[in-house]
C-alpha cells in the first residue's frame, strides 16, 4: 500500500474521525493503532484498518519502523510526552487540541515545532475551523481592511455535551480542567484569533459545573488588542449543536449564523459567497508533507487559546478581572 504511513494514538471518536478523513483523502493509510483501552484500537482496526497492527503500549508503538506520521487523539495530559517522542523520531504530527496541559509544555512544543519546520517535518494542531472554506472566507473579509477596523465581537457556542461525559476523562478535572470550555471550546476560541488576528488582554468570566465535576457553562466579557470587546459564552448543556460568530466592523457586520456567512450593512443583511477552498486538518497535513504548503494551524496557535482559557477559569473561580500578559 502506497502513501504516508500513519499511527493513530487514541482510537475513540476523534481517532475514527481522522481515520475517515484519511480514507477519503487517499494519500495516506494507517499502519499502527494505539489506545489505552485495547478494545478501542481493535474496534477501529476491524472496521477501518484491517492491515494495521495494534500496539499494547506507547512504548511498543514508538519502536516500530513502519510509521511516517502520527495523529494524537489521546487525553490532553498525555499530549506533551507523546508529541515530544513522535517529533524526536522524525514523524510528521497532527495533534488534537488542546495542544498540552500547561503553558510551559505549550512553549516547549512551540519551540519543537520551529525546529521541526526547519527540517521539513510537519507539525500541525487540530483546529479544524482554520481549514474550512467558511472560516477562511470570513478571515479574508475581516482582514482585508475594506470593512474598516473591528469594533466588537460576539461568540455564542452551544452543545448537548454534558450528557456525553459521565464516566469519561472529560468529566475528570485532572484530565480535562475547564470542562466544556477547555475541551469542546478551545477551537471556538481559536477561531476568534484566526479570523481577527487579535490577541487577548483581559477578561472577566463566570462558570458553573451544573452537577458535573467540570465546568459546563462559561460566559465571559473580554478585551482584545486595540480595545476590541469580545462577548463569549459556552453552554454545554444545550439541546442542539450550534455556533454563532459576529465580527462588528466600522462599515459592516460580518456574521456566521447556522453555518452560513452573512454581511450586514446600511440597515440590510445578505449572504456572502463562501469561495475559499475547503479542507480539513488531515488533508492539510498531507499537503504540507507532500507539497510543502504552509501549515495553517501551527503549534503557536495554542498559546492565545491557553492564555485566554486560563484567564477565564481564574476569573470565574476568583470572581475578579484577570489581566493577560503580552
Amino acid at each position: 500500500m502506497n502513501g504516508v504511513r500513519f499511527a493513530i494514538l487514541g482510537c475513540g471518536r476523534m481517532g475514527r474521525h481522522h481515520s475517515e478523513q484519511l480514507l477519503a483523502d487517499g494519500r495516506g493509510h494507517v499502519t499502527a493503532l494505539f489506545d489505552a483501552h485495547r478494545s478501542a484500537a481493535v474496534g477501529l482496526q476491524q472496521s477501518l484498518w484491517p492491515e494495521a497492527r495494534v500496539s499494547d503500549t506507547f512504548a511498543d508503538l514508538i519502536i516500530r519502523n513502519d510509521i511516517d506520521a502520527a495523529i494524537i487523539c489521546t487525553p490532553t495530559a498525555e499530549h506533551f510526552h507523546q508529541a515530544t517522542e513522535c517529533l524526536h523520531l522524525g514523524w510528521h504530527l497532527l495533534c488534537e487540541k488542546p495542544l498540552a496541559a500547561t503553558r510551559s509544555e505549550i512553549l516547549a512544543l512551540m519551540a519543537a515545532g520551529e525546529r521541526a519546520t526547519a527540517r521539513k517535518q510537519a507539525f500541525s494542531l487540530g483546529y479544524q475551523r482554520r481549514h474550512t472554506a467558511l472560516y477562511r472566507t470570513l478571515r479574508r473579509e475581516v482582514q482585508s481592511g475594506k470593512w474598516g477596523r473591528i469594533r466588537a465581537i460576539v461568540s455564542h457556542n452551544v452543545e448537548n455535551w454534558q450528557p456525553t461525559i459521565p464516566g469519561t476523562w472529560r468529566d475528570d478535572p485532572q484530565q480535562n480542567p475547564g470542562g466544556f470550555l477547555t475541551d469542546a471550546g478551545s477551537h471556538k476560541l481559536d477561531q476568534l484569533f484566526y479570523v481577527t488576528g487579535l490577541q487577548p488582554r483581559e477578561v472577566f468570566a463566570r462558570s458553573q459545573t451544573c452537577g458535573s465535576h467540570v465546568e459546563i457553562v462559561t460566559s465571559a466579557s473580554a478585551l482584545l488588542e486595540n480595545d476590541v470587546t469580545a462577548t463569549i459564552d459556552f453552554i454545554g448543556h444545550a439541546q442542539y449543536l450550534g455556533e454563532d460568530l459576529a465580527i462588528h466592523c466600522e462599515r459592516a457586520d460580518l456574521m456566521i449564523r447556522h453555518g452560513e456567512l452573512w454581511i450586514g450593512r446600511n440597515g440590510t443583511r445578505e449572504r456572502l459567497p463562501v469561495d475559499e477552498p475547503d479542507s480539513n486538518p488531515v488533508a492539510s497535513l498531507l499537503d504540507t508533507i507532500l507539497n510543502g504548503t504552509e501549515d495553517r494551524s501551527p503549534p503557536s496557535a495554542a498559546l492565545p487559546v491557553y492564555d485566554l482559557t486560563q484567564a477565564m477559569l481564574q476569573s470565574s473561580r476568583e470572581k475578579k478581572l484577570v489581566m493577560i500578559d503580552e
